[in-house]
This record gives structure tokens, C-alpha cells and sequence, in this order.
């Protein structure tokens, strides 16, 4: 074996018994609506990194409460964009690493068929309990007070609602026959059975989602790669793939 070979098969060994050791993992605090595209996403950043993304699910209020008791996590991707905004205002996050990952959208949903078919469900009000997430730590659920304000039904159905403590919630609700139909987000039904109405985006505060690095992760090469890899193409494409509008490109 000639000398350049050998040592370029010892470099060679040298980077793979390095790898590992350079490999890291983050702890991400998740909004429940992006469940499933953020466990494809943290899929694909270990496949292309090494890296781990250990991701936690709930409301991003609850989120909130949380990091500012103390809570471990080094990075939180937001349903809203209000709780970054706080947290980068506590003094807990890093300022210039916020931005949009994606725009949700809110969905008025039924496991049957033909139940849902527009604002004319909510009128005709042919159902025993509607669900929502809890609107004080779930920005889907103010969403959806402020789509029931618009077309002038809240004070009618109040008495209907059902709150869930996040999204997931007030989806297992419905998925549960708890609820007949209830608000929830699009990337949870994009793929499901039954009806729906993409609600207009006119009648409720666009739901910008945002990501930030929390102090606790400013030195974490994990957490870095993992906003970085959430800007880029594929994690961009994933995020498109379950009906959000992409956030910030790289």
C-alpha cells in the first residue's frame, strides 16, 4: 500500500471514530400542531447530522411557563409568535436566532364524512359539542374565538365548547367522538378521513409560527445545526408537505 493510501485510510479512520463523539443531541420544546412534521424533521437532521432533536409536545403557553421555571429545553418552536417575542424580552433567548418556520392553518373538522361542509356547520349549529384548544396557551384556540367572533356565532355556541388543554387535544376530542366537530390545524387532518373547512385567513390573526434559540442552548452545536437544518430545503419541504406555509429560507 503506497504511504498517500495509508494515510489517507488513517485520516479516513480517524473521522470515523471521531463522528460519534461529535454527534449531540437538543432539547426541543414543540407546539402540538407540528407534531408530525417535526418528528420527519428531527428524522432527517439525524440522518444528515448525527445529531439528535429530543422533542417535547404541548401548548406553547404551557411552553412558556415553563422555560421561564427553569425547564431544560434549548430550543421552542412556537405556534405563535408572541412567546419568542417574551422570551427574547426575559432575557432567556437569543434575540437575532428568532424567525418564522411556518404560517398555520386553522381547520373546522369532523371524522364523518359530509358533517363539515363551510361556515353554513357553524350557522346550522347541528352538534352537541364543538372543540377548541384552550385560547389562553394555544394560539389555534384564539384563532378559532376570533373565527367564531367574525361570523357573529361565539355568544351562540359558547355553551358548545369544549376546550382542550393544546391542539392535540382538542383534536383527540373530535377523533374520539367526544366532540362532533371542532377547530383544529390543518397539517392534523391533511392526511385524515372525514370533512373539513379550511378556515379564510381573513377571519383570524395570521398564525405565524416562530422558532428561537433559547440561552440554555447558545452554546449547543445541536441546537445551532438544528435551526439551521429547520430553515433549509428539506425541512422546508417537509413543513410544506403538511399544508404550512414555509417560514424563513437559509
Amino acid at each position: 500500500m503506497s504511504l498517500t493510501r495509508r494515510v489517507l485510510l488513517a485520516a479516513g479512520l480517524a473521522l470515523a471514530t471521531l463522528s460519534p463523539a461529535l454527534a449531540d443531541e437538543t432539547k426541543v420544546a414543540v407546539a402540538a400542531n407540528f407534531t408530525e412534521a417535526a418528528r420527519e424533521i428531527a428524522a432527517a437532521f439525524k440522518a444528515r447530522t448525527g445529531h439528535e432533536a429530543v422533542l417535547s409536545f404541548g401548548a406553547s403557553g404551557q411552553f412558556y411557563a415553563q422555560i421561564t421555571q427553569g425547564a431544560p429545553f434549548q430550543i421552542l418552536l412556537s405556534a405563535d409568535e408572541e412567546r419568542p417575542r417574551k422570551l427574547v424580552a426575559d432575557g432567556l433567548a437569543v434575540p437575532e436566532s428568532r424567525f418564522t418556520y411556518a404560517v398555520g392553518k386553522l381547520v373546522l373538522w369532523s371524522k364523518a364524512e359530509g358533517v363539515v361542509t363551510g361556515a353554513d356547520t357553524l350557522k346550522a349549529a347541528r352538534f352537541a359539542k364543538l372543540s377548541i384548544a384552550n385560547p389562553s396557551a394555544a394560539p389555534y384556540g384564539a384563532a378559532a374565538i376570533e373565527t367564531l367572533k367574525a361570523l357573529k356565532l361565539y355568544e351562540a355556541l359558547e355553551p358548545r365548547i369544549v376546550q382542550g388543554n393544546s391542539i392535540a387535544q382538542a383534536f383527540q376530542f373530535v377523533e374520539t367522538g367526544n366532540a362532533e366537530v371542532g377547530f383544529v390545524a390543518y397539517s392534523q387532518v391533511i392526511k385524515a378521513a372525514g370533512s373539513r373547512w379550511v378556515v379564510p385567513q381573513d377571519f383570524y390573526t395570521p398564525i405565524r409560527q416562530d422558532a428561537v434559540l433559547l440561552k440554555t442552548g447558545a452554546d449547543s452545536v445541536a441546537a445551532k445545526a438544528f435551526l439551521v437544518f429547520l430553515k433549509g430545503p428539506e425541512a422546508r419541504a417537509i413543513i410544506e408537505s403538511y399544508g404550512y406555509a414555509a417560514g424563513a429560507a437559509s
